[in-house]
């Protein structure tokens, strides 16, 4: 938001901002509350989820320098579509929903930013919703895989740079923990990765990417 606003904007925006701590596994936005205004990530990683019949779906998972709870802007719908949970301690940035349209009236860049922001998450969120009907298990996991690596990154020992159980990606491509773990073993047989606790260690990044060829 600040890289994007015009300057006369920041002494009025360190006015209506809260920054907000959360810890980790702490709920900050409810699916079905009222929506209030949006956060931006200073610091931290949090998943955005919703219910999907009796489970739980993760929509998106967000870092630092990114927003929250902008699926909640709506004309009509008054309540919020998702919920926001902090996956490590985390600092957030929340501005009021009707303040934080005045400031897209008035910044034009910060406009185009986030239309430019809702049109490739659109995409993904297409793309994943097809995979689910089109695609295995095991395609959906590789596909997702490369995204995350390709959005957080690895680190110098090729790890993942974000933690995630077997739950949680479960819940992120659309399955369950036991299909999940047997497509992990299979991948982890197959010199792939390793999964271990939350931590996923990328052996091959050439065979990972083969097979969202194959």
């Amino acid at each position: 938001m600040c890289q994007h606003i015009l300057p006369e904007w920041w002494e009025v925006i360190n006015v209506k901002r809260d920054i907000i701590k959360v810890k980790k596994g702490q709920k900050f936005i409810e699916e079905g509350s009222k929506r209030e205004g949006v956060f931006f990530i200073q610091d931290g990683f949090v998943k955005v989820h919703k219910h999907w019949g009796e489970r739980e779906m993760i929509v998106r998972f967000a870092k630092k320098g990114e927003i929250v709870g902008h699926r909640g802007i709506s004309a009509e719908n008054m309540h919020s579509p998702i919920s926001a949970t902090a996956m490590q301690d985390s600092v957030l940035c929340f501005v009021e929903l009707d303040f934080f349209k005045t400031l897209l009236k008035a910044n034009i860049s910060l406009s185009y930013e986030l239309m430019m922001f809702y049109a490739d998450e659109l995409q993904w969120s297409e793309q994943k919703m097809g995979s689910f009907i089109h695609l295995s298990v095991k395609e959906r996991f590789v596909i997702n895989l490369n995204y995350l690596i390709k959005h957080f990154g690895l680190d110098e020992s090729n790890t993942l740079q974000i933690e995630l159980s077997k739950t949680e990606m479960a819940a992120y491509i659309g399955t369950t923990y036991e299909t999940m773990y047997r497509v992990i073993a299979e991948m982890e047989n197959a010199d792939i990765l390793t999964f271990s606790g939350k931590q996923i260690e990328i052996i091959s990044l050439t065979k990972l990417q083969a097979q969202a060829l194959s």
